[in-house]
């Protein structure tokens, strides 16, 4: 147990279910462990059905004992996050399959992701198990991993170290051993990082598992279909980043052109702001020292990866010193907003003489009318209701051109129905 008024450094959060004899072995050695990492701890033990030898073992080892409202893995974990008090969460079994040493390397590569797995079946992991139970989890692990486009080889693996705040006051509905997938398909839609590290899984030493594979078939079955349709929907945080490369042709077309048109527009141009950047693959051709800006916080975690400024606010109220931007990149994003003063304010921070590049659907355009119909169709997890506003080409001119005395210095389309154009802002504006 931490010394008082300390903070936890580390939550331990072991589900446990008629596990007496395991954790009459594992607890001490769990202690003796942690001991060496020197940090302030805390271990919490889940049962629903605890009797009194558990409540002695629990007790005499220092821990805490939480009895879970319902039933179930995944409500015994549920339970053990919502009450862990630690700055990192870690999750294990009670069975000594996993080993305590271990926890070890999880705490060290703590600061590499968010989340971070102890792997069997990444290049150096094992799995000492019945070779029948062994081809059932690599296949279930194959279907979501493949299935839901994720590069995560184990996602069964109850084996964790968690960044508290990925997971905490988060509404998982599994009550059972599919709570692992649906955590780790919402920590990635959230925009977190995930990794995995190679383990060796070992046999439990006593007692059986409470896993059985044939029972959860049919929940596993809807929750995969629950977790594809949150996965490629726009709530997911990579969600533009995967249309440039793995979603349906069509998409993948439409952002490969809308990233060609884009960069070969911005090509003479030093230091941009895109306005609404999401997750879109157009920033890791931005130069450096641009900036990406995006309302939602999901999208600016994914996009750390390309190695940008980011900062998160709205396009009606641009967080941004007024005539500040030589270049300003807003694709796809005005459709999305009412009419007022997003224009204004695109107008606003760009500096006289700077480059503005705007993309939107030219609803004047019978191709796009036809095109967001099809693709609402194909697609309906997608955009096409997001669009709540409909711009034409004369209303562009006329509020850039006409109005403010911009000049056009590029218009292209995409199959004649999404416009791109840039426009140059007047050196001397009243």
């Amino acid at each position: 147990m931490p010394p008082e008024n300390l903070p936890i450094n580390l939550s331990i959060i072991i589900p446990a279910l008629n596990e007496q004899k395991n954790l009459s072995l594992l607890l001490p050695k769990l202690h003796q462990i942690l001991r060496t990492i020197n940090i302030n701890y805390e271990i919490r033990i889940v049962d629903e059905n605890a009797d009194m030898e558990t409540r002695a073992i629990v007790q005499g080892n220092s821990c805490i004992l939480i009895i879970p409202e319902c039933k179930g893995y995944g409500a015994a974990l549920k339970a053990g996050i919502d009450s862990a008090q630690g700055t990192y969460i870690l999750t294990m079994d009670a069975d000594l399959s996993h080993s305590p040493d271990f926890i070890n390397l999880l705490w060290e590569a703590r600061k590499k992701a968010d989340v971070i797995i102890a792997s069997r079946y990444v290049i150096g992991g094992k799995a000492l198990m019945p070779f029948s139970r062994l081809i059932l989890s690599k296949i279930l692990n194959q279907v979501f991993s493949r299935g839901l486009d994720l590069k995560i080889r184990d996602m069964s693996s109850g084996f964790r170290l968690y960044k508290a705040s990925t997971i905490k006051k988060k509404l998982f509905e599994s009550n059972d051993f599919d709570i692992l997938q649906e955590i780790i398909v919402n920590t990635l839609i959230e925009g977190y990082k995930v990794s995995e590290i190679p383990f060796t899984y070992h046999p439990r030493q006593h007692g059986s598992s409470h896993a059985r594979v044939f029972k959860f078939g049919l929940k596993y079955l809807l929750t995969f279909f629950n977790l594809w349709k949150l996965r490629n929907s726009i709530a997911s945080a990579d969600y533009d980043a995967r249309a440039f490369v793995t979603l349906m042709p069509p998409q993948r077309y439409w952002q490969r052109q809308r990233y060609k048109h884009i960069t070969n527009m911005i090509r003479k141009e030093n230091k941009c702001l895109d306005v609404g950047c999401g997750s879109s693959r157009i920033l890791s051709a931005l130069p450096d020292g641009s900036i990406g800006l995006d309302i939602q916080m999901r999208k600016l975690r994914y996009s750390r990866c390309y190695n940008k400024i980011f900062l998160n606010g709205s396009a009606t109220s641009l967080p941004i010193i007024t005539g500040s931007i030589k270049c300003l990149i807003c694709s796809e994003v005005i459709e999305h907003i009412p009419r007022g003063s997003v224009l204004s304010e695109l107008d606003r921070v760009l500096c006289p003489s700077g480059l503005l590049i705007l993309g939107t659907p030219d609803y004047s355009k019978w191709e796009w009318i036809l095109i967001e119909k099809v693709y609402k169709l194909i697609l309906p997890q997608a955009y096409a209701d997001e669009h709540i506003t409909h711009y034409t080409y004369q209303e562009i001119i006329g509020e850039f051109v006409t109005k403010r005395g911009y000049s056009i210095e590029n218009i292209k389309y995409i199959l004649n129905g999404e416009l791109i154009i840039g426009l140059r802002k007047p050196i001397l504006t009243n």
